[in-house]
């Protein structure tokens, strides 16, 4: 039986976003009247530095510990008296499940920051991480290699054609 060589387009080709989400655990969120202090109650019992902000199944706003941090540690503010809603991020960037990793990793980048929506009909269908994303990355160059190897092997026993 002869086996196909696949093209370069084929063994550099990324796994589907979709597919990537469907690895994680699911979205994990907070309302907007909620107290920081509940919020990040919620990130230390799932450890975890992000929740999605969603009122009514709407994403209005992310929360991360940087925001916390930032924005009532450092002000002196009680988390217990403190909506998300006042330190929430409100202008969230998304992207859909039809971005590539590659785009993920330079909006990250370009934007600076560490976590993602993915939404889809106005429903967050998850969160990648740049974690997720390098994880997915080393995956992606781990399985070209051994492709490419296994690629090597069939062309040198003869046994291949296009």
């Amino acid at each position: 039986m002869e086996t196909r060589i696949k093209t370069p387009e084929e063994l550099l080709k990324y796994r589907p976003l979709r597919q990537v989400l469907g690895d994680k655990p699911a979205v994990y969120s907070v309302g907007p009247a909620a107290s920081t202090f509940t919020a990040v109650e919620q990130m230390a019992s799932r450890n975890v530095g992000f929740l999605v902000v969603l009122d009514q199944e709407r994403l209005v706003g992310v929360l991360s510990e940087r925001d916390y941090a930032r924005k009532v540690v450092l002000r002196g503010k009680a988390s217990q008296d403190t909506p998300v809603r006042d330190i929430m991020t409100k202008d969230v960037v998304t992207v859909t499940p039809d971005h590539t990793l590659p785009q993920c990793m330079v909006l990250m980048h370009d934007k600076g920051f560490r976590h993602l929506p993915v939404v889809f009909e106005d429903k967050v269908l998850g969160v990648v991480s740049i974690r997720d994303l390098l994880r997915e990355v080393v995956a992606h160059h781990e399985r070209v290699i051994r492709d490419l190897a296994l690629e090597r092997m069939a062309m040198m026993s003869g046994g291949s054609s296009y």
